[in-house]
């Protein structure tokens, strides 16, 4: 099978990191993620999490002139109808603040359920779409922050069937379960099958 490099439309040299830390543990040894060039910065104004993957992923495709895969991705808390949800990477000023601002809207609501959701496109050179997949981890916020590992809301998010916040996790365990982790593996059987 052919080696594969494609661009990931991001600016977050963390989430590149991340993406291809899964990628590995997967086993897709010939597919390679590499972080969107300089200049990356498209106008988030979809109004889905699909929309907004695909306005990345086709900035990526633009700067790279290459396939690109971008992600797009948020907490909704069922007791907020969905909040943060598209906003929750500009839900405050500061990753303590966003945490903080949740914690405090949660205050006296009984209702904590809430999920992590991940929605993934992936667009050709000219940004045509090539594929879309989705992951979602289910779970509850808890009522104080737990954990170092991480980032985002995982100090304050228990998934489903665990007794620890995604923060207390392994990276491994945390890519095991995680909805990023969901929708790329998807991803990845379509690009295996269908791209190389």
């Amino acid at each position: 099978m052919a080696n594969i490099e494609i661009t990931l439309g991001t600016g977050n040299e963390h989430k590149v990191f991340e993406i291809n830390t899964i990628v590995k543990s997967l086993g897709y040894d010939n597919i390679k993620f590499v972080q969107a060039p300089k200049g990356f910065n498209p106008i988030e104004n979809g109004t889905t999490f699909e929309e907004n993957s695909l306005i990345k992923a086709r900035e990526g495709a633009k700067l790279s002139g290459m396939i690109s895969l971008a992600d797009d991705s948020g907490l909704c808390i069922d007791a907020l109808n969905g909040a943060p949800g598209l906003y929750s990477a500009r839900y405050a000023g500061t990753q303590d603040a966003k945490i903080e601002r949740v914690l405090r809207e949660l205050k006296g609501k009984e209702d904590r359920t809430a999920k992590f959701v991940c929605c993934m496109t992936l667009v050709d050179k000219d940004g045509n779409v090539i594929h879309v997949t989705k992951g979602e981890c289910k779970g509850h916020i808890v009522y104080e922050r737990k954990g170092t590992h991480g980032f985002g809301y995982d100090p304050i998010f228990m998934p489903d069937g665990y007794d620890i916040t995604i923060a207390e996790m392994s990276e491994e365990g945390k890519n095991s379960i995680s909805h990023r982790g969901k929708a790329l593996e998807k991803m990845l059987s379509f690009i295996k099958d269908n791209v190389l």
